[in-house]
């Protein structure tokens, strides 16, 4: 089987357009939205811009690669911190060259409580702030027409306190 682009189940932000919304409001605050309605801490850092290549194989045997610009965020005891939408461009200015193309999808990484990844889905500006709506990422099967039967039960629903209800396949259940 030959290597091709994951095709995504949720369209989230793409870096082109999160760099054009950050070179927009260049003296914004950022804030970090997460899925639940809570926030990040207004002091958080961006401690990392990564380019993650994924690599994988799916349940019905084709290789698959799939490509995410992550950024990391972090906090401490300086609360006097605050990150603007112009230093955050700058920072992924300077990973340009690393990250290679602005084709790639959004997300956040974050330890709340444990390390998560959140999908940027939005970008909203309110009053002195940019606020940058976190989603939820969900499993899906790449491979339904191989692997799944249709006389397959389709699985419970899964829900976990304050997020949306989770919609699982029916594949390789």
């Amino acid at each position: 089987m030959t290597a091709t682009k994951r095709q995504p189940i949720d369209l989230f932000m793409k870096l082109s357009e999160f760099k054009g919304l950050l070179a927009g409001h260049p003296d914004k605050r950022i804030r970090f939205v997460l899925p639940t309605g809570g926030k990040i801490p207004p002091h958080a850092h961006v401690t990392e811009v990564a380019r993650i290549d994924k690599r994988f194989i799916d349940c019905g045997g084709m290789n698959r690669v799939d490509s995410t610009c992550r950024l990391q965020t972090w906090f401490a005891d300086d609360t006097d911190h605050r990150l603007t939408a112009g230093k955050l461009a700058a920072i992924l200015k300077m990973a340009s060259a690393l990250l290679e193309t602005e084709d790639l999808e959004m997300d956040v990484e974050h330890e709340a409580p444990f390390i998560s990844q959140f999908p940027i889905a939005g970008v909203d500006v309110e009053d002195g702030t940019m606020l940058i709506r976190l989603g939820v990422k969900h499993t899906a099967c790449l491979a339904e027409d191989k692997c799944l039967s249709p006389a397959v039960d389709k699985p419970q629903a899964v829900s976990f306190k304050g997020l949306p209800t989770l919609q699982p396949s029916r594949c390789c259940s």
